[in-house]
């Protein structure tokens, strides 16, 4: 092999096994400029929405083409595992909180799916020693429908009240996250007795 392709090849692997996880820490550093531009003048602007919206939604589709290029490319890492959902669930709950400060979103709502959340994360580093926990279906299943429930909160509409449509998202969403916890109690009680 030439030293050119040679190069080329490594250019091409260190690509492969970096944009990923290059995408899940723009995703990261997306929340505070999602958070910036939805609390300017208390989210009342309908310009700083759009924009959150906007920046909210770029945020969701790097988190659609991380793990699809980390599977593609065959490069999931343990980096990407631990740091993919922790990014969604930074995004999501920092909408969730804002939207509550404004009287725009139901505490509780907020308070089930940091709490879950929350409770998630912990639990994924105490049996870290013995895996890695990856999000499983219901858990994405769950963060979709989230995220299109914030999305739907964070947009503009022209009423004060909130959306029927996005609350109805929401308490969907509520449930999933919910009935979701079930499927990581049943694989973390498994990694902490030893079993995979």
């Amino acid at each position: 092999m030439s030293s050119r392709a040679r190069e080329g090849f490594q250019w091409r692997t260190a690509h492969r096994l970096h944009l990923p996880n290059a995408l899940t820490v723009l995703r990261i550093v997306a929340v505070p400029v999602f958070v910036w531009f939805l609390a300017v003048q208390g989210g009342d602007s309908v310009g700083w929405r759009l924009a959150a919206t906007a920046v909210f939604l770029a945020a969701i589709i790097t988190d659609r083409y991380d793990g699809h290029l980390a599977r593609r490319w065959d490069s999931v890492s343990d980096f990407g595992k631990i740091a993919d959902p922790i990014a969604d669930k930074a995004l999501i709950g920092a909408g969730l909180v804002v939207l509550s400060l404004q009287d725009r979103l139901w505490w509780w709502a907020t308070v089930v799916v940091l709490a879950r959340e929350l409770l998630v994360t912990l639990a994924r580093f105490l049996v870290i020693r013995r895996g890695v926990v990856p999000a499983g279906r219901g858990g994405k299943l769950k963060t979709v429908v989230q995220s299109v429930a914030v999305g739907l909160y964070v947009l503009p509409f022209p009423s004060t009240e909130p959306h029927l449509v996005a609350q109805a998202v929401m308490v969907l969403a509520v449930v999933l996250t919910l009935t979701s916890a079930a499927e990581y109690v049943g694989i973390f009680w498994r990694l902490a007795r030893g079993r995979r």
